[in-house]
Protein backbone atom coordinates (compact mmCIF):
# COMPACT_ATOMS: atom_id res chain seq x y z
CA UNK A 1 0.00 0.00 0.00
CA UNK A 2 1.26 3.27 -1.06
CA UNK A 3 1.94 5.88 2.37
CA UNK A 4 -0.13 7.82 0.89
CA UNK A 5 -2.99 5.83 0.89
CA UNK A 6 -1.76 3.78 4.09
CA UNK A 7 -1.85 7.86 5.84
CA UNK A 8 -5.46 8.29 4.48
CA UNK A 9 -6.91 4.89 5.96
CA UNK A 10 -5.17 5.37 9.07
CA UNK A 11 -6.88 8.79 10.08
CA UNK A 12 -9.99 7.08 8.52
CA UNK A 13 -9.58 4.15 11.01
CA UNK A 14 -8.77 6.95 13.71
CA UNK A 15 -11.91 8.90 13.08
CA UNK A 16 -13.80 5.95 13.23
CA UNK A 17 -12.43 4.47 16.08
CA UNK A 18 -12.83 7.93 18.50
CA UNK A 19 -16.55 7.91 16.95
CA UNK A 20 -17.13 4.36 18.57
CA UNK A 21 -14.85 5.49 21.30
CA UNK A 22 -17.17 8.71 22.43
CA UNK A 23 -20.24 6.32 21.93
CA UNK A 24 -18.93 3.53 24.31
CA UNK A 25 -18.96 1.02 21.65
CA UNK A 26 -14.90 0.27 22.20
CA UNK A 27 -12.94 0.86 25.36
CA UNK A 28 -10.13 1.77 23.29
CA UNK A 29 -7.88 2.05 20.46
CA UNK A 30 -4.72 2.67 18.92
CA UNK A 31 -1.58 1.83 17.09
CA UNK A 32 -0.91 -2.08 18.13
CA UNK A 33 2.17 -3.67 19.28
CA UNK A 34 2.33 -5.40 16.05
CA UNK A 35 3.91 -4.08 12.67
CA UNK A 36 0.82 -2.95 10.46
CA UNK A 37 -1.37 -3.64 13.09
CA UNK A 38 -4.07 -1.40 14.80
CA UNK A 39 -6.08 -2.28 18.36
CA UNK A 40 -9.32 -1.96 19.19
CA UNK A 41 -10.49 -3.08 22.76
CA UNK A 42 -13.84 -4.34 22.10
CA UNK A 43 -15.62 -5.97 25.35
CA UNK A 44 -12.31 -6.02 27.42
CA UNK A 45 -10.44 -7.75 24.90
CA UNK A 46 -7.96 -6.42 22.56
CA UNK A 47 -8.13 -7.79 19.36
CA UNK A 48 -5.00 -6.66 15.95
CA UNK A 49 -6.43 -5.85 12.77
CA UNK A 50 -4.85 -4.48 9.63
CA UNK A 51 -5.61 -0.92 9.30
CA UNK A 52 -8.45 -2.13 6.09
CA UNK A 53 -9.73 -4.97 8.35
CA UNK A 54 -9.98 -2.46 11.38
CA UNK A 55 -12.10 0.41 9.16
CA UNK A 56 -14.35 -2.48 8.03
CA UNK A 57 -15.09 -3.55 12.12
CA UNK A 58 -15.57 -0.32 12.86
CA UNK A 59 -17.91 0.50 10.11
CA UNK A 60 -20.02 -2.41 11.38
CA UNK A 61 -19.86 -1.96 14.73
CA UNK A 62 -21.04 1.62 14.13
CA UNK A 63 -23.70 0.81 11.66
CA UNK A 64 -25.02 -1.31 14.37
CA UNK A 65 -25.56 0.45 16.67
CA UNK A 66 -27.42 3.41 14.77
Amino acid sequence: MSTVLETSLKQEVEHLAEEAFHKRLISGYGIGEYPHCYQIVYRGKPMHFSLEKTRVFLLNLLQLES
